[in-house]
């Protein structure tokens, strides 16, 4: 699977554990940065992931930010985007199977790396279930303009 993943400075220490989690896993992944602790604006690190995704270049992203909120709500932006942000692995399941989203969002001050992890393999492992499910993401498609 090719992920891209991208963070903001208050991200920066999880997308490093994460990228080596990728790298265990064996996934192919392109890393937006940034590459210092400086600040720097969530907007600007979430569109190049979100365009990715939604061109089809990358199978999924990966978006971090103190509290994955910002991210989420900039990713939601681009169309054909599903960012979940998600804090717990039940949630990370359920948004794969019910929401086929397509972009992951965390925060690094809300979670720390052992349960990010989890939620990574869980969101990678998992399949849209499609079923019932499928009419709701066309109505959620047919939202975007």
């Amino acid at each position: 699977m090719k992920i891209a993943i991208s963070s903001d400075h208050g991200g920066n220490n999880l997308r490093k554990e994460i990228i080596q989690q990728l790298e265990e896993l064996g996934h192919s992944y392109k890393d937006f940065g940034p590459q210092t602790n400086d600040s720097v604006d969530y907007p600007d690190y979430a569109a190049p992931v979100t365009e990715g995704v939604a061109s089809g270049e990358y199978d999924r992203g990966i978006l971090i930010c103190g509290t994955g909120i910002g991210m989420s709500i900039a990713a939601n932006k681009m169309k054909g985007i599903r960012c979940a942000l998600v804090h717990d692995v039940f949630s990370a399941k359920a948004t794969r199977c019910h929401n086929d989203s397509n972009v992951l969002a965390m925060g690094e001050r809300v979670i720390g790396p052992g349960l990010a992890r989890e939620i990574v393999a869980t969101w990678l492992a998992q399949e849209f279930e499609g079923g019932r499910h499928e009419r709701r993401i066309e109505k959620i498609s047919a939202l975007e303009k």
